[in-house]
């Protein structure tokens, strides 16, 4: 019996493809758990429509990222801080601070798991830091630590 896989099934079929498997196997596993439906015309119409919408979908979304990212590598954001003796912070500089001042400063809003900072900021001075946008794409913001005016 042809079915047309709906998600992904470890070793037997990816989502979206149509594939020829035993008929008690289709009838008492995949259709009544939602894993595949039967191969007919209009359901494999059905499935290739929403394929192409998907690719759609995920080429304008690349593309907002590219430009995102554009934006991000031209980035200079300034954050003031209390310092103590030789330009050490009290307290730390943490992703969400930098996410704050990038949606402060630029209107940019991105998630906090995206700016990959190793460890936390303690020191004054200029760092690069990296943030992740998608599976390839990738910018790097600069950041400026300064000490806080009095």
């Amino acid at each position: 019996m042809k079915v047309i896989f709906l998600k992904d099934v470890e070793n037997i079929g990816k989502e979206s493809e149509i594939k020829e498997v035993k008929d008690g196997y289709a009838r008492n596993f995949l259709i009544p758990r939602g894993l595949a439906c039967y191969a007919t015309a209009s359901n494999i119409k059905k499935v290739e429509t929403e394929k192409k919408a998907k690719q759609f979908k995920k080429e304008k979304q690349i593309k907002e990222l590219q430009s995102l990212q554009s934006k991000l590598n031209k980035i200079s954001i300034t954050i003031e801080a209390k310092t103590g003796e030789e330009g050490k912070l009290f307290g730390t500089i943490v992703s969400e601070d930098i996410i704050l001042k990038l949606k402060e400063q630029y209107n940019i809003e991105i998630d906090k798991h995206q700016v990959m900072i190793e460890e936390p900021i303690k020191q004054t001075g200029i760092y690069k830091i990296p943030v992740h946008l998608m599976e390839n794409i990738n910018a790097e913001i600069k950041i400026w630590i300064v000490e806080e005016k009095k």
